[in-house]
């Protein structure tokens, strides 16, 4: 056994130093030196030993055992050495070679937009609302003040999921559902997506809109007219504004507001179509009928509202004429917001 048992040395000896990779040095130590190893194989035999010859055979084992396995680790060191000095060699930099320019990330214009935009109504003292995007025909137009009549409820202009539930068409119904909680005094703004049928130059299906709502006791249409220019103040610079009369079902009076245009400065151009001024939202202060819908008295309180979309805003802050390119994903005209 004694002989067997040197013998096995020797071969692994002469293996080891062969073995140039780790995955056959790993596979050849388990074939040695594992549970059903040549080794343990070999020590099997040690029940047929005398009592006498066991313990010598024993002691050679272990040594054996001991020599082997600090073979196996030199080796091991020695072939994880130079894999490494290889690789090293392999990726040598040459440092005289110019760099690559690593691109840094940066928001989506509509999404900076957006942020901008409301982070100027939180330091103003709004909060911020949000609600469900598949709406009730009842929070989207009922509650609202919009006649069973008004064109906006067709089939042209509203995505319908059944007779009663659409894609909501404005963020105004998460005013109704934050007044329905809320009492007043308070200002609020609920930014997010809202979806029409329309497509071209200047509309999408689904597009972004910011709405303000702000209810107490005696709002005027100067509280409105004063929140509204410092945001014009903050979002384009010192710029002229105007109110013009308009029409909304749930505001009255109602206006919609100009600013002066952001590329020729009120001389006339392509994009404001030589008027000078461009139409940033609608705003009013809040029909009673509204007021009386969600429970206030509409003797004691009055409210201001507006709303915009964010890619209009978008739009005028980078002087971009066409909307849907903001959807195209197309990186040349993205890169250009870096």
């Amino acid at each position: 056994m004694k002989k067997k048992i040197m013998e096995l040395k020797a071969a692994a000896e002469k293996k080891i130093k062969e073995i140039s990779n780790l995955e056959e040095l790993d596979k050849f130590k388990i074939e040695v030196l594992g549970k059903k190893g040549k080794l343990k194989e070999v020590l099997n035999g040690m029940k047929d030993l005398s009592k006498e010859a066991r313990p010598v055979i024993g002691k050679v084992a272990n040594e054996v055992r001991d020599f082997i396995t600090g073979e196996f680790e030199t080796k091991f060191s020695e072939v994880r050495e130079n894999r490494k000095n290889k690789k090293i060699l392999q990726e040598t930099l040459d440092i005289s070679l110019p760099g690559k320019k690593i691109e840094l990330g940066k928001l989506h214009p509509v999404t900076e937009t957006f942020e901008v935009v409301e982070d100027i109504f939180i330091k103003m003292g709004f909060d911020v609302a949000s609600g469900p995007e598949i709406e009730s025909e009842y929070h989207n137009f009922d509650a609202l003040n919009i006649p069973k009549t008004h064109p906006s409820r067709d089939l042209q202009d509203t995505f319908y999921i059944n007779e009663e539930t659409v894609l909501r068409t404005h963020t105004s119904p998460v005013q109704i559902r934050y007044m329905r909680e809320t009492k007043p005094p308070f200002r609020m703004v609920c930014p997010g997506k809202v979806y029409r049928v329309d497509y071209d130059v200047s509309h999408t299906p689904m597009f972004h809109q910011i709405e303000g709502l702000m209810v107490g006791e005696n709002i005027s249409f100067a509280n409105l007219k004063a929140m509204l220019t410092e945001f014009v103040k903050k979002i384009f610079g010192d710029k002229n504004i105007r109110f013009r009369p308009h029409f909304f079902p749930f505001t009255e009076p109602s206006a919609e507001m100009d600013v002066e245009c952001v590329l020729c400065g009120g001389k006339g151009c392509r994009l404001c179509k030589g008027s000078g001024w461009l139409e940033i939202m609608g705003c009013g202060m809040v029909d009673p009928n509204v007021l009386k819908e969600v429970g206030y008295d509409s003797e004691k309180y009055s409210g201001f509202a507006f709303g915009m979309g964010i890619e209009r805003i978008a739009m005028l802050r980078h002087g971009i004429d066409d909307l849907r390119a903001f959807y195209e994903n197309d990186m040349r005209f993205l890169r250009q917001f870096k």
